[in-house]
C-alpha cells in the first residue's frame, strides 16, 4: 500500500458532508488514485449529526473500516465542536479544517487538539455566491488546498466537468459554484 491519507468528515445531515466526501473520492480517482468515500449510515435526517470517511492512497486500500485516527478532520458544522469529540484519534501531525467565522487561533482554544487549525466562512462564501447556504462546496475545496491530495489545477478542472454534468439542467449555477471553490481556495485561514 502507497501513502494513505485518511479523512473524517462531521456535519449534519442535509449539510452535504457525504456529497462532499464523495465528490473528493471522485477527484482524486480521476488522478489515478485509490480511494474510498463512504458515510457512516445510521437514523440520519435533516439537522442529525453525520460522518462522512475518505481514504486516498496511492496503491491499493485493503482496510474497510471507518477512520479511527485520521490524518485530517473536516467538520462543515462548528456547533458539532461542543458535542461531537472531532478531534479525538486525531493524529498530531495533522489538522483540523473548520467551517466557522473565527479565527484558527479561537477555534484551537474550543478544541482539545494541539495541531494545526484551518479556518474557513464556507456559509459566508455559499451565501454570497450561490444565494443559499450549500457549504460542502467551499468545504471540499479548502480541503483539497489544505491536504494537498491532488493539486488544485486538475481539481478546479473536474470540479467544474463534475458541477456541468451535475447542473446540466440549470448551467447558471457553475460559475457561482466555480467561484465558491476558486474564492474557498485562497479565504482558507491557517495556524501552523
Amino acid at each position: 500500500m502507497g501513502k494513505m491519507i485518511e479523512i473524517r468528515w462531521h456535519g449534519r445531515g442535509g449539510q452535504g458532508a457525504k456529497t462532499a466526501s464523495l465528490l473528493l473520492a471522485e477527484a482524486a480517482f480521476n488522478t489515478g488514485k485509490y480511494v474510498q468515500g463512504f458515510p457512516e449510515y445510521g437514523p440520519e435526517r435533516m439537522g442529525a449529526p453525520i460522518t462522512a470517511y475518505n481514504r486516498i492512497s496511492d496503491g491499493k486500500i485493503t482496510i474497510h473500516s471507518n477512520i479511527y485516527e485520521p490524518d485530517y478532520v473536516v467538520v462543515v458544522d462548528e456547533t458539532l465542536i461542543k458535542s461531537v469529540p472531532v478531534a479525538a484519534g486525531l493524529k498530531e501531525n495533522g489538522a483540523v479544517i473548520i467551517n466557522t467565522s473565527k479565527s484558527p487561533e479561537e477555534i484551537k482554544k474550543e478544541l482539545n487538539y494541539n495541531g494545526k487549525v484551518y479556518t474557513i466562512d464556507a456559509r459566508k462564501i455559499s451565501e454570497e455566491t450561490l444565494g443559499a447556504y450549500f457549504p460542502n462546496t467551499p468545504m471540499l475545496a479548502a480541503v483539497v488546498k489544505i491536504t494537498g491530495v491532488i493539486p488544485v489545477e486538475v481539481f478546479l478542472n473536474d470540479i467544474e466537468a463534475s458541477f456541468k454534468h451535475k447542473f446540466a439542467n440549470k448551467p447558471q449555477v457553475v460559475p457561482k459554484n466555480m467561484e465558491a471553490v476558486k474564492r474557498a481556495l485562497e479565504e482558507v485561514k491557517g495556524n501552523e
